[in-house]
């Protein structure tokens, strides 16, 4: 079976981790494909929204440590630069929404890589963990960045120093994911995100993806005037104009991503 299945239906493309018996957790090839993947979503027009998800009981349970110890294989070193850092980058630099739905454990790269989309939602059996310090090593995939300003520098220190597992339920309390949904509906729920974001005026999407990712580090001057060139930018779009004639029309708009 390949480590991940991929499907485009209706401008959403599905990414599916597939390794199961391994609680979908990473190797190489699955690393690089998912890249791949990622690469494609970002050059096809046709996708509009990308939802990751996983195969089986697992969302994503991190690395492979079978690989990490096996003297043939990348080596540390060589799975951050060129597993880890590229995913979370082809993640925040999309220009499209990309959803994650946990389905159940994600833990170390795989809760960061989660945790790295623009909107998180699980089911309820899911649960979150910052498994990094129970092997002696530190939260990597931007979990340093991204979750301290999720949910703030005390909870974020706590969880990646005790390796807490954090149920679904209060990841969503806590503000460190979107939100949760009973098992039974998780699925039809997580796939109604991702098609109405993939019937939204994406390039809209994308400009507020990319002030958002900006405003982490952005003065308050620096933003304002990152706002007028991106809104410049999205009042130019062909989807601004049918949004307006929409509402002056009174009818649903259909915007085209464009």
């Amino acid at each position: 079976m390949p480590p991940i299945f991929f499907t485009i239906q209706a401008g959403v493309a599905t990414i599916t981790l597939n390794r199961p018996d391994k609680l979908n957790s990473f190797n190489r090839e699955m690393a690089l494909l998912l890249q791949e993947k990622l690469e494609e979503c970002a050059a096809a027009p046709a996708i509009r929204c990308v939802l990751i998800t996983g195969a089986g009981k697992g969302f994503c349970a991190g690395q492979d440590l079978a690989e990490v110890i096996d003297p043939n294989g990348p080596g540390m070193q060589r799975i951050l630069s060129e597993h880890y850092n590229p995913i979370i980058s082809h993640i925040r630099n999309m220009p499209k929404p990309v959803v994650a739905a946990v389905n159940g454990v994600a833990a170390g790269a795989g809760a960061n890589i989660a945790l790295a989309c623009d909107i998180v939602v699980a089911a309820q059996s899911a649960s979150f963990i910052q498994a990094f310090s129970k092997l002696g090593l530190i939260p990597d995939s931007g979990g340093t960045y991204t979750l301290p300003r999720l949910i703030g520098w005390q909870k974020a220190s706590a969880i990646m120093m005790l390796g807490d597992k954090i149920p679904a339920t209060l990841a969503e309390q806590w503000g460190m994911i979107y939100k949760v949904f009973s098992d039974d509906e998780f699925g039809v729920e997580s796939n109604k995100i991702a098609d109405t974001l993939s019937q939204m005026p994406t390039k809209g999407l994308a400009f507020t993806k990319h002030a958002l990712s900006y405003s982490m580090t952005n003065s308050l001057e620096e933003q304002l005037l990152l706002e007028d060139e991106l809104q410049q930018k999205a009042a130019s779009t062909h989807d601004f104009n049918e949004g307006i004639q929409a509402f002056l029309e009174k009818r649903a708009p259909h915007f085209k991503g464009e």
